[in-house]
């Protein structure tokens, strides 16, 4: 059986009108660690330019920008490969194409809480799921969001709050050294 695919969610909390620095970093550090873990990259409610059309246009205009990623260069790989996916933000649901929807919290709903070793087997079984990244200080501080998960993540299992940039970086790693073992 085909194993299912992560995709690192980047939930814009910052301003969702101008493009700041704090985008360009989230995109230029997660895309590394996408393909390192085999993961798509997608972001939801980037205020991107409006005459980029294409994630290739996207990624290469954020590379022009920025000197993390080998200046982009990750990002752009992804978007070539088609692992670059860009959407407004979610209404109603996030894009059924990314599979099961897993919000990452450092206080999680225990009655969607679930660990790195149940996500590596819902991959092994074929299932696809979402890890959904607040980017803002708060990070997914918006309670609409959290309840759109099905799963909840606590990636440290004890409630404790990483930078985003290394729960962006540990998340997926956990899940992965579970997918062999």
């Amino acid at each position: 059986m085909p194993r299912g695919r992560m995709t690192i969610g980047l939930y814009n909390s910052y301003d969702p009108v101008k493009f700041a620095e704090a985008h360009r970093r989230a995109l230029a550090r997660a895309a590394p660690v996408a393909l390192a873990f085999d993961a798509n990259l997608a972001t939801f409610g980037f205020p991107f330019e409006r005459e980029l059309r294409t994630p290739q246009q996207t990624a290469a205009w954020v590379s022009g920008t920025t000197t993390i990623g080998l200046e982009g260069k990750y990002l752009r790989e992804l978007a070539e490969a088609g692992r670059l996916l860009t959407f407004e933000f979610p209404k109603r649901g996030f894009p059924p194409q990314l599979g099961d929807v897993v919000v990452t919290t450092n206080h999680p709903d225990p009655k969607k809480e679930v660990d790195a070793k149940f996500l590596a087997g819902l991959l092994r079984g074929g299932t696809s799921f979402v890890l959904v990244f607040g980017l803002g200080p708060h990070g997914l501080d918006d309670r609409d969001v959290e309840a759109l998960g099905r799963y909840h993540f606590d990636l440290t299992g004890r409630g404790l709050v990483l930078e985003t940039a290394t729960a962006i970086g540990a998340a997926p790693a956990i899940i992965a050294a579970h997918l062999d073992s």
